[in-house]
């Protein structure tokens, strides 16, 4: 105890006498590299400690009548976050793996209690936990778990679950909380993403600096009134279904059924879903979609489809191709041989890019001469 204790106290002096300034831009990238690794062991060593307080009951002594409630006071989080601290170091026994890596500070807390959730896939969440995003290990995470539940059940389950909640804050704003099934979630979502778009571009045309959120309350706002226009070129819900258990009316094990970047459904509601004008449904056999190609840059609405898809099996939405590139909105469609180099396009010469990895993938091949004459 007392070893901790200097090093701990030792620790906390110096970090109070780092200035940022008297380092290289390249070392404070090592020392913020060194410090969140740091700080992940002793988050992870505090949740620890205070679970076996509130085993022992120490945390009453300290007036509190719950753990979560002592740990959220002492560290400065909320009774939530504190609880889902105690919570993971409590199940990450069953994942000896991950405990080694969240004892040393290779993963985070939040990152060890999604590889809890679903032990049975330790390995290969783990390797994502290591080498991506949080929100990539969350997706991940999620779409496995989905994965293992039965379709109706899952369905109900979110039929059961939907709600929306509205207040007032202490601005006097109106505030709100929802939550959607996938069947009408996704198209809700798909649209306003579109018109988000749409407010963003109109907004950096006229050299107005707001955040993404603003602009995506004013697409809202704008779609309650009636004034939206939806997607554009794309339909606002994708299916994917396998072609044997759509003919059939239910699924066999392995057959795939799902809406696209929403998950698993049954059957019986693809082929409700089926009959709206602004859907599209891909009957698949588990196979690739590859034999559209041609050269130009126009990309026919098959072609779209199939890349918006994603690969199989999973067929489960666009994911980025740089590793660790978590951007959603304002992804483009890069042809990996570029069109000035001969390039066809085709869905295997396409890989989705944000803009910034689009600007530096640009100028690669740019500078290595694959664009041909560069434009005025």
């Amino acid at each position: 105890m007392p070893g901790i204790r200097q090093l701990a106290e030792s620790l906390c002096a110096a970090l109070a006498g780092f200035e940022p300034g008297r380092y290289s831009g390249g070392d404070c990238a090592n020392l913020a590299e060194l410090f969140a690794t740091t700080a992940k062991a002793c988050q992870t060593a505090s949740a620890r400690a205070a679970l076996r307080a509130a085993e022992c009951g120490a945390h009453r002594e300290r007036g509190s009548a719950s753990a979560a409630e002592w740990l959220a006071r002492a560290s400065g989080s909320s009774a939530g976050e504190a609880k889902a601290a105690l919570d993971t170091v409590r199940a990450v026994d069953a994942c000896p793996e991950t405990k080694d890596a969240l004892v040393a500070g290779a993963v985070s807390l939040a990152q060890a209690g999604e590889i809890a959730a679903v032990p049975e896939h330790e390995a290969a969440l783990l390797q994502i936990a290591r080498t991506s995003s949080l929100g990539a290990l969350k997706n991940e995470a999620r779409r496995l778990r989905l994965e293992a539940v039965d379709p109706d059940e899952l369905y109900a389950g979110q039929r059961a679950a939907r709600e929306v909640v509205h207040w007032r804050d202490r601005l006097g704003l109106v505030c709100f909380r929802g939550a959607l099934p996938p069947d009408s979630g996704i198209p809700f979502v798909n649209r306003l993403d579109a018109e988000t778009d749409r407010e963003w571009r109109a907004a950096k045309r006229e050299q107005r600096l707001e955040t993404r959120a603003a602009h995506a309350a004013d697409a809202f706002v704008r779609m309650l009134a009636g004034r939206g226009k939806g997607k554009a070129r794309s339909a606002d819900l994708v299916l994917v279904v396998d072609l044997r258990a759509y003919q059939r009316g239910h699924a066999h094990p392995g057959e795939l059924n799902h809406i696209v970047g929403g998950g698993p459904i049954p059957v019986r509601v693809a082929r409700e879903l089926a009959k709206d004008a602004f859907l599209k449904v891909v009957l698949h056999e588990g196979v690739n979609i590859h034999t559209v190609a041609h050269f130009g840059r126009y990309r026919p609405a098959e072609l779209d489809t199939a890349l918006e898809l994603g690969g199989p099996p999973g067929f489960d939405a666009v994911n980025r191709a740089e590793s660790g590139c978590d951007r959603r909105f304002g992804l483009q469609w890069d042809h990996k041989d570029p069109v000035g180099n001969g390039g066809p396009t085709s869905a295997e010469n396409f890989q989705p890019l944000c803009l910034p990895h689009h600007g530096d993938k640009t100028e690669r091949d740019r500078k290595a001469g694959r664009l041909g004459k560069r434009p005025p």
